[in-house]
């Protein structure tokens, strides 16, 4: 059963990694790095911000301290001069004890220093890191771009793409239409030709009936010919011999075609 487990979470896990390869986007991948290292570059400038707030304040600590050391050891000096030397004493006793907390904050003061130039440092190279992943990113999303119009193109032109296997198969499937009504309309009209289909207009006509009224065209020719030339000759009786002649002729073009045509029987 542990097994049958084994293997279904293998299987689980492989198609997950295909859905997300195919569904994740370098691009977007390159953006979301970038937006994090901004994120973080951010975070280090706050602390250099905050760092230097405490020195600051630190800085002005110790003016006030200085300022008030320096008052007390006016005021012994005066106190001192006037013959008051308790005074005098006291003034420097508080002036010592400021003086301790001078050097401590002194100390700190040195220690926030520090360490804002360690985070100022930190953070320029931080900038000039992401400054460089940006470069990159912006290279490597245009490569990628390039990459992938080229191959949607290569596909249009080999066919392979979805967009043109589709249209390649409504093409084909119009010419197999077309074919297929050419060759429908073609075998109707040969079994029209053949009489095995009637023409239910009326205006088809077999071959026979073709000759027939090719013939009886012909021999109209034939006679307008005649008249035409007799006319041409002058005189009456040039026209009636060229009619009779005519008529001569085509009598005996008709009962040659009577002869020459096959009977049929109904």
């Amino acid at each position: 059963m542990s097994g049958v487990m084994k293997r279904m979470g293998m299987i689980f896990r492989a198609k997950a990694n295909k859905a997300l390869d195919r569904a994740e986007d370098p691009r977007e991948t390159l953006d979301y790095s970038y937006q994090k290292q901004l994120e973080l570059l951010q975070k280090v400038r706050r602390g250099v911000a905050d760092v230097a707030t405490s020195r600051k304040r630190l800085e002005l600590q110790l003016n006030q301290l200085q300022g008030q050391s320096a008052k007390l050891e006016d005021q012994g000096r005066k106190a001192l001069a006037l013959g008051r030397e308790d005074l005098a004493r006291e003034a420097l006793s508080r002036r010592a004890a400021l003086q301790q907390q001078v050097s401590d904050l002194e100390v700190q003061h040195q220690t926030l220093q520090g360490e804002e130039e360690k985070l100022t440092l930190a953070a320029q190279r931080l900038q000039a890191k992401v400054d460089a992943f940006r470069t990159k990113k912006e290279t490597i999303k245009a490569t990628y771009t390039a990459a992938q119009a080229q191959t949607r193109i290569a596909e249009s032109f080999s066919g392979i793409s979805e967009e043109m296997s589709d249209v390649g198969l409504a093409i084909q499937r119009a010419e197999d239409k077309t074919a297929q009504l050419q060759a429908r309309a073609g075998a109707i009209d040969e079994l029209l030709a053949s009489g095995a289909l009637d023409d239910q207009s009326g205006l088809a006509k077999d071959d026979i009936q073709a000759e027939l009224d090719r013939l009886s065209g012909g021999t109209d020719v034939e006679l307008e010919l005649q008249r035409m030339k007799a006319e041409l000759a002058g005189g009456p009786s040039a026209q009636q011999q060229a009619i009779e002649g005519g008529n001569g002729t085509a009598q005996n073009q008709g009962q040659n075609q009577q002869q020459s045509q096959p009977r049929f029987e109904k």
